[in-house]
């Protein structure tokens, strides 16, 4: 398969997954902790994590990461670590059919922030897109 193509199949298969993450939470909040719950979760991904470095044979790339590229892959780690946080807790207490639409809309900070920060293009069908999904999360959550 064409490498430019890839990405396609890594994004469906995240949505997939994601969705998948947000119904097992929703069970596996229940009655528990959300800060234990988060932790427990992030135990397992940090075990799958390293055991696919391990496989690959890539983990030597450690030791050659340069200072910005470790910088923002540990900000990149404490803001995913806020975000299931927080997300647990929502999941906790609020309905998944709520919570996981408002979660989402951070789609529509990652395109401003995609503008502001990386200088990607702000299209009118980017425009477009995301505002559709602003007013789709509004609809869901009303």
């Amino acid at each position: 398969m064409d490498r430019v193509q890839d990405w396609w199949i890594f994004a469906v298969l995240s949505a997939f997954f994601a969705a998948l993450t947000t119904i097992f939470a929703k069970v596996g909040v229940e009655g528990v902790n959300s800060n234990l719950a988060t932790a427990v979760r992030t135990v397992v991904i940090l075990a799958t994590a390293w055991g696919l470095v391990y496989a690959e044979g890539t983990f030597q790339e450690l030791f050659e990461l340069n200072r910005k590229t470790l910088l923002f892959l540990v900000l990149s780690g404490m803001a995913t670590g806020l975000s299931w946080l927080c997300y647990f807790r929502a999941l906790q207490i609020g309905p998944a059919s709520l919570v996981a639409p408002i979660d989402k809309s951070s789609l529509v900070l990652i395109s401003l922030f995609a503008v502001m920060f990386l200088g990607e293009p702000l299209t009118i069908k980017m425009f477009v897109g995301t505002g559709l999904i602003l007013i789709g999360t509004l609809v869901l959550i009303r």
